[in-house]
């Protein structure tokens, strides 16, 4: 059944890799508005939204803000000390709680979110041009699953395989609303987005263009 304050109707989930499960619209219109509001004053700081540089000079396409640790290529940190030095805002108590009904929805099983605790938080917001390359999610100390939230305009989500960047991969199309899971034999498969389709999302999300990306995960870290 679906869960109360997230989507309507019962979702068709489809099952690209074992461990990873997309179901579309697992968020509600008004849980969407929320973390749209939340994202936007995660952006204004103490550690603003931005382009991450990479190590040998490169910028990434998307923009983003960090929760609970910061993402600094390939580490993570309490301070963002790429950015400002400042301390990333903390990892609230209710982003846990949505983790955690997140996973037990995706996987049918209400044991599957007992004992989930993310503790971090990457937002990444695309412009109608940004991509993201084919890459693992492999800088936590971790394996716990990752949760990852879909707001705003649809993309082109390429979900492959743990050995290469190569075939064989699956295009996902994710929407507005979108949840998808990545755990077990599939936690560490390449992944990435190809396009970004502008003009497809809804504006009365509180997002009149682009897209949020909200990928929650346990880092391991103390």
């Amino acid at each position: 059944m679906p869960l109360p304050g997230f989507g309507g109707p019962e979702p068709v989930r489809s099952r690209p890799a074992p461990g990873a499960v997309h179901v579309p619209g697992w968020l509600s219109l008004e849980r969407q508005r929320k973390l749209v509001a939340a994202c936007r004053d995660w952006a204004r700081g103490p550690v603003p939204l931005r382009h991450t540089r990479l190590p040998r000079g490169g910028v990434m396409s998307v923009q983003t803000v960090c929760l609970g640790w910061h993402w600094q290529p390939y580490t993570y940190r309490r301070t963002a000390d790429d950015v400002n030095g400042a301390r990333v805002a903390a990892f609230p108590d209710w982003l846990v709680e949505l983790g955690q009904a997140a996973l037990a929805d995706a996987y049918e099983d209400t044991a599957a979110g007992v004992g989930y605790t993310p503790d971090t938080a990457l937002i990444n917001f695309y412009d109608g041009r940004a991509t993201m390359g084919m890459h693992q999610d492999k800088d936590e100390r971790s394996g716990d699953p990752v949760v990852s939230l879909s707001i705003g305009d649809t993309c082109v989500f390429r979900f492959g395989n743990t050995e290469s960047r190569g075939r064989p991969y699956t295009d996902v199309e994710l929407a507005s609303g979108d949840l998808f899971v990545f755990g077990g034999p599939s936690r560490f498969a390449y992944h990435g987005v190809t396009k970004v389709r502008p003009g497809t999302g809804d504006p009365a999300t509180g997002l009149a263009s682009g897209r949020l990306n909200i990928t929650l995960r346990v880092t391991g870290l103390e």
